[in-house]
């Protein structure tokens, strides 16, 4: 059975939704970030599928493939990476390795997760894909980016109302830039 990932860049507020700066994919203003793509590049040898909501999914479609000043390796990864799109209004993804789920979405990954072999299955944005999935207890661990800002305000990753069971630290680890990474796991 292959472990589903949520991968974040998280506020200190808890926010994913990126509605000021405080997020940029290839660089982070004069920040030192080898050691956050050292290990952003680790996570990725550990998994082989993406799994992404229709409107991420587009955003990265749109943003990432053929991208030629890409100093990061990201678009290489993204390239050649098996993903996955959870949407029932795309037909034709239009991107090279991508499948589209046009099911129930606990229904398909579900179904997605039984499959042999294999490695991690690693969902990053996606906020509404992330709450059906943390509500249907689907995720094995949380990978936490979090940022050294507040934003104050936009969508979070466990939203009012919504209760997960107790989380159990597995790894933490502080970087240059001042992010740190959080690993949890269901207890």
């Amino acid at each position: 059975m292959h472990t589903l990932a949520i991968t974040q860049n998280i506020t200190v507020d808890g926010c994913v939704e990126m509605l000021t700066d405080w997020f940029e994919p290839q660089a982070q203003g004069n920040a030192d970030m080898a050691d956050v793509l050292e290990e952003s590049r680790r996570q990725d040898s550990r998994s082989d599928a993406l799994l992404l909501g229709r409107r991420t999914f587009e955003d990265c479609r749109g943003y990432w493939p053929g991208l030629t000043d890409d100093t990061t390796g990201i678009s290489d990864y993204l390239d050649q990476v098996r993903k996955y799109v959870v949407s029932s209004s795309i037909e034709d993804p239009q991107w090279e390795n991508s499948t589209v789920l046009s099911g129930d979405p606990v229904k398909e990954v579900t179904t997605l997760k039984a499959l042999e072999g294999g490695k991690d299955i690693v969902l990053t944005g996606s906020i509404t894909l992330a709450h059906t999935l943390i509500e249907a207890g689907l995720v094995d661990e949380y990978r936490l980016f979090v940022y050294p800002v507040v934003q104050g305000r936009g969508r979070r990753l466990f939203p009012d109302g919504y209760e997960v069971p107790r989380l159990r630290l597995v790894d933490s680890k502080a970087f240059r830039s001042g992010i740190v990474l959080l690993r949890y796991v269901p207890a």
